[in-house]
């Protein structure tokens, strides 16, 4: 079902009113005779549109009809419902219908109750909020109808049952010839626009439609004169306006237009009013004022004008005459205007602009301050804070008002509230009684307005249609429709199945031939089986049990059967010779039990399986082939490897060049200090010199010299150190004493070894130098102050030890004695520590057993009290009745 809550009128080409948006299935008391009905309010109306000479009358009139004509449909539908209430609206029910924009209907007691319960309460509302009284304000509230919103008084609450153009009163309801709520006579109100013509309608729900009659109008600018409608007297001639402008100087360009003509753009050249400018501008901005001031000298000869740009004369000058002084409290006569007026000394004593106050400052020049600072006591707003402050200071506290607001549920909480709490912001967002949306209005006391959605119920098309209120649409039907049915059937002949109405439910089967082509090109030759149209999941009819003369060959909505025509099938391995005759469909595969003799993927060996599936291939009957994937070559790859290396390849057979050498051999520098690690390819491809450059390692020489005890000064290289003996590095030479020492070339000292008959390369490291220079008597005087120094420090100190050690003894002795008689009195302390915890544990459990078993009893005497109490209670329930 289509629901929405626009209403979209009829087209143009189609009548207003046709047979088919009467007839739909509604209850007995429901009005029938539609098209009669039609007839008779429309008669008048569409004569006199007839006889108009306007050409576009008809569709004027199908506009204007539109929407008394969904309230006629509606009507004849049994689908007016109340809004307040949700209930259908009877013939017979005493209603009331809005006259200002939604012309609803809404049973007369709903709407009664409607507009005193609304009015009560915007009265209550003004007078807690206003400064006026009870009386007033019930006198002044106004309700608002609920569909609209309109606004009406409380003297137009109805009162009485009237029909649609209010002249009579309950109008009848058992005359079939005649709408409901109407009494059957011409409507006669003052049509729209105030013409001064009235409705030729019978009385009708809904707006008076435009008036029909033809008068002379001219358009808007008044060069055109026609015959027009009435209610479109007001149109356009599509030409150009060419009314005098307010500069009266251009003529209005714009297209005939309605209201006044817009402001003149012609661009010219304008002076300002000083004339000292010139400025290119539109027309109608051609007297403007320039940023420059006048400066034209006054008649005192003395001051310029100050100011702006302006026209005619400028003036006297404001200094002459009587002078005063700031304040304005003593007055100066004779003084020339270029004279400067002196202060006075008084009080300034000018009103400040708090207008309480004012200013305590002597006569002064210029205004006076701003802000007024005298000291006064002031409430605020809620009167919960007094406090002195400035007199320009604004007091406020920081207490949150609680009071209820006019909802009546939720609080203030505004801060420094006065009293005056302004009306909940919150939205109230209660479930409306059509029970599909929510109350969007903010929040408020009472019941929250009906829906005003209209939901339209259409049929399967869309084209016939009524709407109804919301929260009602489950208990209309759909109308019945006679437009051709829209649906376009999902089959392959849709282009030349036959029409059918508009319907609910599935559309019919079709019954031409399927023809549907298989994938291996033949052609299926049942009855069309393509899929349907889905049914409306709300309203699907029923179908109607017929007796088939012939069974079906296959369910609509299914695909074709497989193909049944028979076709040669070759083995899964396709070899010649080996074909077999199948069905089409039939999609068994077959193995001729012959070698597959395909070449294995390593390129090198061939199949020794028996006839298998080979690789995916679009056969002839458009089916595709399962793989199965030949027998793996689990042989080692036996290929020599370029360029030539001693490693095997690691993968299996396989096709192609192998992948190059990726092993790491590790080389060592020609020095020994590191160890470098390449890629066998990579090292192998590299000539000898450019080997020995790679296995470098750039440093110095990490070898030791043969002679000594010194590093190699040249850089990593292949062949031995270079000049062993002609090492130049400082060695510091010693005496046997170590007293005496100096700095010595490494070679030097070699050779001070060799000419005493030793061999550098057994002299020990921490050695090597020493003994080299002859002693001196430095050396032995020096000796000798060594060894008296010893022998004066080693007397003093056995003769300190020897007493420390004797007084020590004592205490030690003591020390372990109070220790002993320590560890005597802990244990018994820790005999009474372990009888309290234990004590103390009794204690507890006893406490504890004794509390459950209290507790367990008072439950229980609970129990059997308040058992008590209820015979007690329902003995005086029986008694009473």
């Amino acid at each position: 079902m289509n629901t929405t809550a626009n209403y979209h009128p009829p087209p143009s080409s189609q009548p207003p009113f046709s047979d088919s948006d009467l007839d739909s299935d509604s209850d007995s008391e429901n009005f029938q005779v539609g098209s009669d009905l039609s007839n008779s309010i429309f008669k008048t109306y569409l004569e006199f549109s007839s006889s108009s000479s306007s050409s576009s009358s008809s569709s004027i009139t199908a506009v204007d009809l539109s929407k008394i004509q969904s309230f006629l449909t509606s009507s004849s539908s049994g689908a007016l419902s109340c809004l307040i209430c949700l209930e259908r609206i009877r013939p017979s029910d005493p209603t009331w219908s809005c006259s200002s924009l939604c012309f609803a209907l809404f049973h007369l007691l709903c709407i009664q109750s409607w507009a005193r319960q609304s009015s009560d309460l915007s009265a209550a509302r003004a007078a807690a909020r206003l400064p006026i009284t009870a009386e007033t304000a019930a006198k002044q509230a106004s309700w608002n109808c609920p569909k609209c919103r309109s606004s009406y008084s409380k003297s137009e609450i109805p009162r009485c049952y009237l029909c649609f153009c209010g002249k009579l009163r309950d109008p009848p309801s058992d005359n079939p010839w005649i709408l409901p709520h109407s009494c059957g006579e011409i409507c006669n109100r003052p049509l729209p626009n105030n013409c001064g013509h009235f409705c030729l309608l019978l009385c009708h729900p809904g707006p008076c439609p435009s008036c029909p009659k033809s008068v002379k109008a001219r358009c808007f600018c008044g060069s055109v004169e026609d015959f027009r409608r009435c209610g479109f007297k007001n149109f356009s001639c599509n030409k150009l306006c060419k009314k005098r402008l307010d500069c009266n100087k251009h003529n209005c360009s714009e297209i005939c237009h309605p209201g006044t003509c817009p402001p003149c753009r012609a661009r010219e050249t304008y002076r300002c009013r000083c004339g000292k400018k010139e400025e290119e501008k539109d027309c109608c901005d051609r007297d403007y004022r320039c940023e420059n001031e006048c400066k034209k000298l006054l008649n005192c000869g003395k001051h310029v004008c100050e100011r702006g740009c302006h026209g005619g004369d400028c003036g006297e000058c404001p200094l002459q005459g009587n002078r005063t002084c700031p304040c304005g409290k003593r007055i100066y006569e004779g003084m020339p205007c270029d004279g400067v007026a002196p202060v006075c000394g008084a009080t300034c004593n000018k009103l400040l602009n708090c207008g309480f106050h004012r200013c305590p400052e002597r006569c002064h020049k210029g205004p006076c301050v701003e802000t007024c600072r005298t000291m006064v006591k002031k409430a605020c707003r809620c009167g919960g804070l007094k406090k002195e402050v400035p007199c320009y200071q604004d007091l406020s506290c920081e207490r949150k008002c609680l009071r209820m607001r006019d909802c009546g549920r939720h609080a203030c909480k505004r801060r420094c509230c006065d009293g005056d709490c302004p009306p909940c912001s919150e939205v109230c967002d209660k479930r409306l009684r059509c029970k599909n949306h929510k109350c969007p209005a903010p929040c408020h006391r009472g019941a929250c307005a009906p829906c005003p959605i209209m939901v339209t119920i259409s049929c399967a098309c869309g084209e016939t249609h009524f709407e109804v209120p919301c929260g009602t649409e489950m208990d209309h039907k759909p109308p019945k429709c006679r437009k051709l049915c829209k649906i376009t059937p999902l089959c392959r002949h849709a282009s030349t199945s036959k029409p059918h109405r508009c319907h609910y439910g599935a559309c019919p089967a079709c019954r031409a031939p399927c023809e549907e082509e298989y994938p291996c090109g033949h052609k299926c030759n049942l009855r069309c089986h393509g899929p349907r149209p889905p049914p409306n999941p709300e309203f699907t009819l029923k179908p109607k049990k017929k007796k088939s003369n012939h069974q079906t060959e296959c369910t609509p909505g299914t695909p074709c059967p497989p193909c049944p025509e028979l076709v040669w099938r070759p083995c899964v391995g396709e070899h010649f010779g080996a074909e077999r005759m199948m069905v089409c469909s039939n999609t068994t595969r077959f193995s001729c039990d012959n070698l597959c003799g395909n070449l294995l993927p390593c390129g090198n060996h061939y199949c020794t399986k028996t006839c298998h599936p080979l690789e995916t291939q679009p056969s002839s009957s458009g089916h595709q082939k399962r793989s199965e994937s030949c027998e793996v070559c689990n042989l080692p790859c036996q290929k020599v490897r370029m360029p030539k290396c001693s490693h095997p390849c690691p993968l299996p057979c396989h096709p192609g060049e192998c992948p190059p050498c990726k092993v790491l051999m590790k080389r060592s520098c020609h020095c020994g200090a590191m160890v470098h690690a390449f890629e066998c390819i990579h090292y192998n491809n590299l000539s000898e010199k450019d080997q020995v450059a790679a296995r470098s390692c750039g440093g110095p020489c990490h070898r030791k010299l043969p002679n000594c005890k010194h590093l190699c000064p040249e850089i990593c290289h292949v062949d031995k150190c270079p000049a062993p003996d002609k090492c130049s590095k400082k060695v510091t030479v010693r005496c046997k004493c170590q007293t005496l020492k100096k700095e010595w070339i490494c070679q030097d000292v070699q050779a001070a070894y060799r000419d005493t008959g030793n061999d550098p390369k057994d002299i020990p490291k921490n050695q090597f130098g020493l003994g080299l220079l002859p002693c001196n008597s430095d050396c032995k005087r020096k000796i000798q102050e060594v060894e008296s120094a010893l022998q004066l420090r080693k007397p003093k100190v056995l003769e300190k030890k020897e007493p420390e050690n004797e007084k020590h003894g004592p205490k030690r002795r003591k020390r372990r004695d109070r220790i002993q008689e320590g560890k005597q009195v802990s244990r018994f302390q820790e005999f009474v520590a372990t009888m309290k915890r234990l004590l103390l544990f009794i204690i507890i459990v006893a406490a504890l057993i004794a509390v459950t078993y209290y507790s367990y009893k008072g439950l229980l005497q609970l129990s059997d009290w308040m058992n008590e109490v209820e015979l007690q209670r329902a003995k005086r329930r029986r008694s009473r009745f």
